[in-house]
């Protein structure tokens, strides 16, 4: 007897699923999210723009969130052209280096927004803890510093991502979201994905540290605002903490939501799983810098300042 053909086909091309039952409106679904993409990009340029040149935002707590909308920027840029071949020209394949190449850029810039969101909330602490210090404990240098630091970490941590990817056979090409990600790719391997696994919890174990001090931060806060006698200073406190809130709940509440249905909601309708995995990618990048212009009034009136002397 002959022995069986045992042969597994290797593919090269991926297949992004979109929003699933729903091919047929494609081409609306594409407006809003045309729009999202827009608005997002806009925002975030307009951010970058205002804080490079007007020399009153030249403060730490400025440059942080120019980094803050930078990482939202690339974020933007690193989803849209999927997205787009889905929804506007019904193209779903990818090439696998394509693909490989996307989630890495995905996933630094997410771990890049996660890091501003921790530095963040240790400025506001230095800020609100030791106002008359603040400029001298984070003078220019020594913001740079930090932001190249969390960078470079950023870049540590995810490039195994793709060195770890591309070892493997894919014998599967369906993905299941409108845009390649770490634990989606890994999961049409045929080969050994075992290392990919381990290294993948490892860097979501690192997002929840991050959210871990965060919320430490924030009792720490707390916990200094509380000491001051004057109700009125503890209300100008918070105040000064409310658009980093907004931020943070932006980013994390679909993150957790989304491991939460992954957890506990398997069998659950794929759609939900898509729905909220576009939802992380898209509202950060879309609500931050709205945020922030409507809730710092500093950004707010240099934006009616540089519109209005357009007007004139």
């Amino acid at each position: 007897m002959s022995p069986l053909n045992t042969t597994v086909v290797e593919i090269s091309t991926f297949f992004l699923i979109g929003i699933p039952g729903t091919e047929h409106v494609h081409i609306w679904i594409s407006i809003p999210i045309c729009l999202i993409y827009i608005i997002a990009i806009v925002g975030n340029s307009t951010i970058l723009f205002l804080i490079k040149t007007e020399p009153s935002l030249h403060e730490p707590m400025y440059y942080f969130l120019s980094m803050l909308a930078f990482s939202d920027f690339c974020l933007s840029f690193s989803s849209l052209p999927t997205m787009i071949r889905i929804f506007l020209f019904n193209a779903p394949g990818i090439s696998t280096d394509a693909c490989i190449a996307q989630e890495f850029f995905i996933h630094i810039f997410t771990a890049m927004e996660s890091s501003v969101l921790v530095i963040m909330s240790f400025d506001r602490f230095i800020a609100i803890r030791n106002p008359l210090r603040y400029n001298s404990i984070l003078t220019n240098i020594r913001v740079i510093q930090i932001g190249l630091g969390f960078a470079i970490a950023s870049f540590a941590c995810i490039i195994p991502f793709p060195i770890t990817l591309k070892r493997l056979r894919f014998c599967k090409g369906n993905l299941s979201h409108s845009y390649c990600l770490h634990q989606d790719v890994m999961r049409l391997a045929c080969s050994d994905n075992k290392v990919n696994v381990i290294y993948g919890f490892f860097v979501a174990l690192l997002g929840m540290i991050n959210l871990a001090l965060i919320l430490l931060s924030y009792i720490m806060i707390l916990k200094t605002v509380l000491g001051i006698a004057s109700h009125q200073e503890q209300i100008k406190a918070f105040n000064t903490c409310v658009s980093h809130i907004c931020a943070v709940l932006i980013f994390y509440i679909p993150v957790v939501t989304l491991a939460i249905v992954h957890r506990f909601a398997k069998h659950g309708s794929p759609l939900i799983h898509i729905l909220i995995a576009d939802v992380y990618l898209l509202v950060p990048p879309l609500m931050n810098p709205i945020v922030y212009t409507v809730k710092t009034r500093q950004i707010r009136e240099k934006l009616l300042g540089k519109l209005c002397l357009k007007t004139l």
